[in-house]
């Protein structure tokens, strides 16, 4: 079983930023998908952004490209998203995910394991 834990969220500023962590335990696979997703009340769930564990493929989600950027720590076991500018909009929980594979995907469904989320709130 993988086990993921989110950390990081907060309540921020509009134009400031954060940086959201994923700490990756438990059986891990040699070929890795990261990914982000966030939702907002009332919302879908949506793609933030998706990497490969090892090769640094990296896929963002149209509304948050050039603000946010997706990397990994192998020897932290970590994940890691930071957030520029941020704006109101970008209030909603941010969720960790992970499976296995090569394919950077943007869909929830292609994810087998979530962490719990951390909350991430931007005032005007």
């Amino acid at each position: 079983q993988v086990q993921l834990v989110e950390s990081g969220g907060g309540l921020v500023q509009a134009g400031g930023s954060l940086r959201l962590s994923c700490t990756v335990s438990g059986r891990t696979f040699s070929r890795t998908i990261m990914g982000w997703f966030r939702q907002a009340p009332g919302n879908e769930r949506e793609f933030v952004a998706s990497i490969r564990w090892i090769g640094n493929v990296i896929n963002y989600g149209d509304s948050v490209k050039g603000r946010f950027t997706i990397s990994t720590d192998i020897t932290k076991n970590t994940v890691y998203l930071q957030i520029n500018s941020l704006q109101p909009e970008d209030t909603a929980v941010y969720y960790c995910a992970a499976d296995q594979g090569l394919r950077v995907r943007d869909k929830d469904y292609e994810y087998a394991y979530w962490g719990q989320g951390t909350q991430v709130t931007v005032s005007s």
